[in-house]
């Protein structure tokens, strides 16, 4: 088993893939159960995923993306969404430890509005920062457990997310934070991993 400190220094980009590599939808979905443990706030699990592998389809999202090449060759190109509504699932989230006693009906309540006032006092901008950063964070997640179960992946951002958007028929409450491609990376031709920071250089201690 690859150690963690492995796989970290080991996941990298993909730049392209290798052509025709099935991603069968089991391991899909291992990686998605280990996913869904990625922290968020509130445990609102902003974070939506939708899965492409029909092939007329992932040409149309090659055209959105600037015809990168990586989409073509990719198993799968997976669109990251952030729901910018989620803390309207607040009392959902929470319905368990109100069943099995772990919270009164107080502290259910009060968990219901503390948390729907947080996020409707800090209006529409606050929602879709939240939708972004906490989909950010499971989608390290899904690239670092794809990873480990031998696939390899690489984040874009280089779309048009308004023709993505109409193209899944994607609705206004997500936010279309990133795209992943997956598959078998072809690594033939890889170059030197590019300069890291010196921790010195990007951790400050205490202030400014």
């Amino acid at each position: 088993m690859t150690t963690f400190e492995a796989l970290i220094k080991e996941r990298r980009s993909a730049m392209k893939f290798i052509p025709g590599v099935e991603l069968p939808d089991r391991e899909l979905e291992e990686i998605f159960a280990l996913t869904k443990f990625a922290p968020s706030a509130f445990n609102l699990q902003h974070a939506h995923y939708v899965v492409i592998k029909d092939s007329e389809m992932k040409d149309q999202i090659y055209e959105a993306a600037n015809k990168q090449y990586k989409i073509k060759t990719a198993s799968a190109v997976i669109l990251v969404l952030g729901d910018k509504l989620a803390y309207q699932d607040v009392g959902r989230m929470n319905e368990g430890f109100l069943h099995l006693g772990v919270m009164s009906k107080q502290e259910y309540d009060a968990e219901v509005s503390g948390v729907t006032g947080f996020y409707e006092s800090r209006g529409q901008e606050f929602m879709k920062e939240e939708a972004i950063r906490n989909s950010s964070i499971s989608a390290t997640h899904f690239m670092l457990t794809a990873k480990s179960k031998g696939w390899d992946t690489c984040p874009m951002i280089g779309f048009d997310p308004e023709a993505i958007k109409q193209l899944i028929h994607i609705p206004d409450r997500y936010e279309l934070t990133m795209m992943i491609t997956i598959g078998k990376g072809d690594f033939s031709k890889i170059r030197p991993r590019g300069y890291r920071k010196p921790v010195g250089e990007f951790v400050t201690v205490g202030s400014f």
